[in-house]
């Protein structure tokens, strides 16, 4: 199968591919074509998952499809952008049509939760890997990036820690558990499910965010730098989720939602006064710490007792002393 019939048999003709708002032109020409609307500006990232590397060289080609967008979307979702459209750069060994058609059903079904279409790409002949490129829309002035937090606000999650760390022994099958335990820990690693919808709902009120994609403590180091100021973080707080502690035990799941990393929810810090407000209209915020005057990431235990591990998070080029 030639390249131009894998794109046009598999993914032209996928229901992710067939336009929506703001795309003027698909797949087919040299360029794609955005028309986002007048006042709003266009938030772009792009994301690679390489097979071994972010993910085991066999996998359900389903589940990477959702798998693959979901981690790009999570981009969106932390700068509180509306998703418009998205690339596909997938690079192959070889073209094996049963892989590509479930690969491109699982690719379709995120992108129909998340709002976004696919509108290009390219494809190549190499060890199996994934870039996706992914366009959102957000209002001029009202984008949310790392650059803001303040002395006083709350740090805060949107959801659970460590679950899909914990999946890990099971997705390498180095573990099995009990369905009740393994389902939800396999969805999170799997499925995760971009925070779209609260990333807007935060506009205006976090002063700071990210998504929780190499671990808690490691990104959370991102907000500081950026913003200049410290974050204080309590080990009590950790929002664990029942099957994590019951798979891996208690001090294990911690680890997991320290630095475990692949959590995609989102990190942001927050006024006090607007906590209130948005615990009332649903949503799942979850208060960790505060932010304090200096710099860094910190974690202290009930008693106050700074116990910071020296393992943050996940790095592909780790500094050598």
């Amino acid at each position: 199968m030639g390249e131009f019939e894998l794109i046009r048999q598999f993914f032209a003709a996928a229901p992710c591919a067939q336009g929506g708002e703001g795309i003027a032109l698909g797949i087919g020409d040299d360029c794609a074509l955005l028309a986002p609307t007048p006042g709003e500006q266009l938030a772009i990232s792009t994301d690679t998952l390489v097979a071994g590397v972010h993910f085991p060289a066999v996998s359900d080609p389903f589940l990477l499809g959702q798998r693959s967008l979901a981690v790009a979307a999570s981009d969106l979702a932390a700068m509180g952008a509306t998703p418009l459209a998205f690339t596909l750069a997938l690079t192959l060994a070889d073209t094996d049509p049963d892989w590509l058609r479930e690969y491109a059903r699982g690719l379709s079904l995120m992108a129909r939760q998340c709002g976004l279409s696919l509108i290009g790409g390219d494809t190549t002949r190499g060890p199996l890997s994934l870039t996706m490129t992914v366009f959102g829309r957000v209002p001029v002035g009202q984008a949310l990036t790392r650059s803001g937090a303040q002395v006083g606000d709350l740090v805060c999650v949107g959801g659970e820690l460590g679950n899909a760390a914990g999946a890990l022994p099971l997705v390498l099958g180095e573990r099995d558990a009990d369905a009740t335990l393994a389902t939800p820990l396999l969805s999170q690693y799997w499925s995760p499910s971009p925070q779209i919808a609260l990333g807007q709902a935060l506009r205006g009120k976090a002063t700071a965010a990210l998504d929780i994609s190499d671990g808690l403590l490691a990104d959370c180091g991102h907000i500081a730098k950026a913003s200049a100021v410290a974050l204080r973080l309590e080990l009590e707080r950790l929002p664990l989720g029942a099957a994590l502690t019951a798979f891996l035990g208690l001090e294990a799941a911690r680890q997991a939602a320290l630095a475990g990393g692949d959590d995609y929810v989102i990190a942001f810090t927050l006024p006090p006064a607007e906590l209130d407000g948005l615990l009332a209209a649903g949503w799942p915020v979850h208060v960790l710490g505060r932010v304090e005057a200096g710099s860094g990431v910190s974690l202290h235990d009930a008693a106050g007792r700074d116990i910071t591990p020296a393992v943050r998070g996940y790095q592909h080029f780790r500094e050598t002393p």
